[in-house]
């Protein structure tokens, strides 16, 4: 039996955004349109089906403003024959609310996080920081909570193979404890870099997003996504719509990172 996985990402909404919002500091040109996409991500092996990240849901949706919120997340995978019941693991790479918003809605998935992230929104920091405050979604943490007293929650300190052929790596940078994702596939490993490097201009460019936990954080997040890659060519931006173009198109807003 293989343990290769096929990698798809998985765009369920986009918003037309400003180029100085998505990048640290001051932007020349900074006024000028620059899309932002919103993806969760689909690994399947002979073995498992998993989900990494689980997207806004449409309530929240609703309160973005210009947000072209094309589904819900669990019906874009539905749409793809993965119904929520056979998804076993769900990735969540961290906890800002377009990461979480359906994962209640997986109901035989053990949740896989870092728990250096669970503390750092359950603590007393978080609620004072109001710059990142309005990330979290209260209601999909209280959720994790009781999926843990459930035993469905793998909280995990640092890098960590979640099932074969697929592991987790705790970098940080964007969140206290942000995880990139690792899948071994046809084309070689494959990262799923997701907010450790939300464009490809970001970690390209050496050039890290606004919304941080810490900046050398950001910076060694961009070294670790390159070393863990088979090759910059499978790295796998968090959202930008490039991953829409650098990847074969399985539909218009699916990408087929690795068959």
């Amino acid at each position: 039996m293989s343990s290769a996985f096929r990698v798809q990402a998985i765009r369920y909404a986009q918003r037309d955004a400003r180029r100085g919002e998505h990048f640290h500091g001051y932007e020349p040109g900074g006024a000028g349109s620059h899309p932002t996409a919103y993806y969760i991500w689909l690994a399947v092996s002979d073995e498992h089906t998993v989900v990494v990240d689980t997207g806004i849901a449409p309530e929240r949706a609703a309160r973005v403003e210009g947000l072209d919120y094309r589904c819900s997340p669990v019906e874009a995978l539905a749409e793809l024959g993965v119904p929520a019941e056979s998804v076993d693991h769900v990735v969540l790479t961290h906890l800002h609310y377009d990461h979480t918003g359906t994962a209640h809605l997986f109901p035989r998935a053990r949740y896989v996080v870092q728990q250096a992230e669970l503390d750092y929104w359950s603590g007393p920091w978080a609620e004072r920081i109001t710059r990142e405050r309005w990330l979290l979604n209260d209601a999909d943490l209280a959720h994790l909570r009781e999926a843990g007293e459930r035993g469905r929650v793998r909280a995990l300190d640092g890098d960590a193979t979640v099932v074969p052929g697929l592991s987790v790596h705790l970098v940080g940078g964007h969140t206290a404890g942000m995880q990139v994702v690792r899948a071994e596939t046809a084309r070689g490993p494959v990262v799923l870099a997701s907010d450790a490097s939300h464009f490809y201009e970001n970690i390209e460019s050496d050039r890290p997003f606004p919304i941080l936990h810490s900046m050398t954080g950001m910076y060694g997040a961009f070294d670790r996504v390159n070393e863990l890659a088979g090759g910059p060519e499978l790295v796998v931006a968090g959202h930008d719509p490039l991953v829409l173009e650098r990847f074969p198109l399985q539909t218009p807003d699916v990408a087929l990172i690795s068959p």
